[in-house]
């Protein structure tokens, strides 16, 4: 069986696989990172001032006083910039799985109860779900600059591994493998804004939050 395949209980190892897949700062010399954060906090600031489509590349190289050639061989493109802006929230939240309280995370302390599968899965969703709508537009561009980008962002191969560890603990014989994508797809992005235009953030979390859990195991 391919290492990457979850199929029954992994509770052994399953801390040194996320540890693997979480989301890594980047390397890098001074003067490059410099420029970095320079281009990150230009184009934080134009996105929450204008709104990400809104701002194009030349103004994001402008406001940070690079070139645009720089730019674009850095980042790419609005999506490579919007991936960049998520690193830090995803790492945020890959380190409350990886070592915070439960039930997001494990139980590190003596005498505190252990959170069951379900209880973490539960968390996860809710937990992915505040981050989400926190950051909703560069998800949502990060997730759909090409077909399968989603796939692709080193972060949700860090989730789809969380989410398919638990649900191969909590539910021995089911192909979590895929049915952990089923759960994160009910997630994305773009099914999450069109819901929250629709019919406001309230009830687009709820919704989601309730077919999400509606595919894992009761807790």
């Amino acid at each position: 069986m391919d290492a990457t395949e979850i199929s029954g209980p992994q509770s052994g190892s399953s801390s040194e696989v996320l540890e693997i897949l979480r989301t890594r700062p980047p390397q890098e010399r001074a003067d490059a990172a410099r420029n970095r954060e320079k281009v990150l906090a230009a184009a934080a600031a134009l996105f929450a001032d204008k709104g990400v489509e809104a701002v194009s590349m030349d103004a994001i190289a402008a406001a940070a006083g690079v070139g645009k050639g720089t730019l674009f061989r850095r980042f790419g493109d609005k999506s490579g910039l919007a991936v960049a802006l998520l690193d830090a929230r995803e790492r945020d939240l890959q380190e409350r799985i990886l070592s915070g309280p439960p039930p997001l995370g494990p139980s590190s302390e003596a005498g505190r109860p252990v959170a069951t599968p379900a209880e973490r899965l539960a968390a996860f969703v809710q937990a992915y779900l505040d981050y989400l709508f926190a950051h909703l537009d560069l998800v949502r561009m990060s997730e759909t600059a090409s077909p399968g980008a989603r796939y692709r962002i080193g972060a949700y191969g860090f989730w789809h591994r969380h989410v398919a560890i638990l649900l191969g603990e909590a539910l021995p014989g089911e192909d979590a493998e895929v049915l952990s994508h089923a759960v994160l797809a009910v997630l994305a992005g773009e099914s999450a804004a069109a819901l929250k235009d629709r019919y406001g953030e309230e009830r687009a979390k709820g919704a989601l939050a309730t077919t999400a859990l509606a595919l894992c195991p009761a807790t």
